[in-house]
């Protein structure tokens, strides 16, 4: 630890002797940082207070039971729901995103009834998920919602619902998807725990499927 204490020190005394220095750049931008820290740090303790354990509970049983999970959102919801898909695959839930452009092109062909579909949409309106939906019902199969409008034509069209409360955006026109994105990943990392334990999802087995990277190499040297 000392050591890389040191080496921090080390390149943070050759930045300010590049001029990267404390006040590098306006205050007013530091403030909006900080500022952005704040409110996303709100976004997370939100999702916390508005967890609704029931609806939770049914999609943990849900995702924990089906065969196959396709998810399915747009702009960063999509980053999201990708990211959320690719969690479900490392714990051995078979998983795939389907971006809604080639969803509406065949794509929604590879939901079978019995699946589930994980859409994600904070106004629970969004014009590509919208000819998707009903799709889903025709296929067969369950659809979860995380949206925060109970109103929407995706949360009237859900089987289970994920609300989503987000006070605010942090950046200063209320406008990019920021705190919102935290909350929606917040929830999905917290349905993948949930998952885990609901499954009884072994250390060992995540050792057989991610044998890259650090992780890979760690959980190698134990399986000697």
């Amino acid at each position: 630890m000392k050591g890389k204490q040191k080496q921090f020190e080390t390149k943070t005394n050759a930045n300010m002797q590049k001029g990267f220095g404390q006040m590098c750049i306006k205050n007013e931008s530091m403030l909006a940082a900080e500022k952005s820290l704040q409110i996303e740090e709100k976004a997370v303790s939100d999702v916390s207070i508005n967890f609704n354990r029931e609806s939770f509970a049914n999609a943990v049983r849900v995702l924990s039971d089906t065969k196959r999970i396709m998810t399915c959102a747009s702009g960063t919801s999509g980053i999201a729901a990708k990211k959320f898909a690719h969690s479900l695959c490392c714990i051995e839930r078979a998983a795939m995103f389907m971006p809604p452009c080639e969803a509406v092109h065949g794509g929604l062909g590879a939901l079978r009834n019995g699946d589930v579909m994980v859409m994600v949409s904070r106004g629970g309106k969004t014009a590509e998920l919208m000819p998707i939906i009903p799709v889903v019902g025709k296929r067969g199969a369950t659809l979860i919602a995380g949206t925060e409008n109970m109103e929407s034509p995706l949360a009237k069209a859900a089987d289970i619902i994920l609300p989503l409360y987000i006070e605010q955006e942090s950046d200063k026109f209320n406008m990019m998807a920021t705190s919102s994105f935290i909350a929606t990943i917040v929830l999905f990392d917290a349905l993948i725990c949930a998952i885990m334990e609901e499954t009884d999802y072994k250390r060992e087995q995540f050792g057989v499927i991610h044998p890259g990277g650090a992780v890979g190499e760690m959980l190698s040297k134990e399986a000697k």
